[in-house]
């Protein structure tokens, strides 16, 4: 028992206890963000905002775009655990506030106003591994609250976030890798037909106005310049 008490109090003051406390906002804002989606998608309501405009219908459905699609969930994730692991959490918490600053407006807005799309198509036009997955998407995501996208916002929240790291500094490649990967992702949206052009617009308004709150305000500056011990990890125990 000794012994583990001993390595307890090794990994507290080596800054696992703070790693830990990192991921607990973000653990948190996922279990009430997933539980009101679930319930904005089981509910019926009587009337919704049709998402639509002249531009989708000449939009091409190109299926192959579900592989970016798909890959957003790692993008996000992967994006996190390398800014939740750097020694300094100002780029963390910055990225987690922005995502969870429009996720919030979302869910607020898709509660108040609930939306729709009427672009997918009803029959595929090919039977191939891209479409199939397409069909798979379908069944277990409906076209409704879609505005704005949040494939789109959390897209450009993760490459802010990448290009901001200044530890990414001398890695221009990296930085050029994932501005090509969130603009593939965001064409995604619209190519397999998961969201209007008004989704997508939507998701960049929002994404500015959170840019001008969570990057260019002074009051969120300023907190993470509180106190140290909150706001980093002892330099072993980080990757940078």
């Amino acid at each position: 028992m000794k012994r583990i008490r001993a390595m307890m109090r090794a990994r507290w003051e080596k800054g696992y206890i703070t790693r830990l406390e990192r991921l607990i906002p973000a653990f948190i804002y996922l279990f009430i963000y997933m539980r009101w989606f679930n319930l904005l998608e089981d509910a019926r309501p009587a009337r919704y905002a049709v998402m639509h405009t002249a531009l989708d219908d000449r939009i091409p459905f190109v299926e192959i775009f579900v592989v970016p699609y798909y890959i957003w969930f790692f993008y996000v994730i992967l994006t996190l655990a390398f800014l939740l692991f750097l020694r300094h959490s100002e780029d963390y918490y910055k990225a987690l506030i922005f995502m969870c600053f429009g996720m919030t407006v979302f869910l607020v807005f898709s509660t108040i106003v609930p939306t729709m799309q009427p672009l997918r198509p009803a029959v595929m036009p090919r039977d191939n591994a891209f479409t199939r997955l397409i069909a798979h998407l379908y069944r277990t995501d409906t076209p409704t609250n879609v505005f704005p996208s949040i494939h789109v916002y959390n897209s450009i929240a993760c490459m802010i976030a990448l290009c901001r790291a200044k530890v990414l500094d001398g890695h221009k490649m990296i930085r050029a890798g994932a501005c090509v990967l969130s603009v593939s992702i965001i064409l995604s949206t619209m190519f397999i037909k998961q969201h209007s052009v008004i989704d997508v617009a939507g998701a960049f308004v929002l994404a500015f106005i959170a840019y001008r709150i969570v990057y260019q305000s002074e009051l969120v500056n300023n907190m993470f310049h509180v106190r140290e011990r909150e706001f980093s990890l002892p330099a072993r125990w980080s990757l940078f």
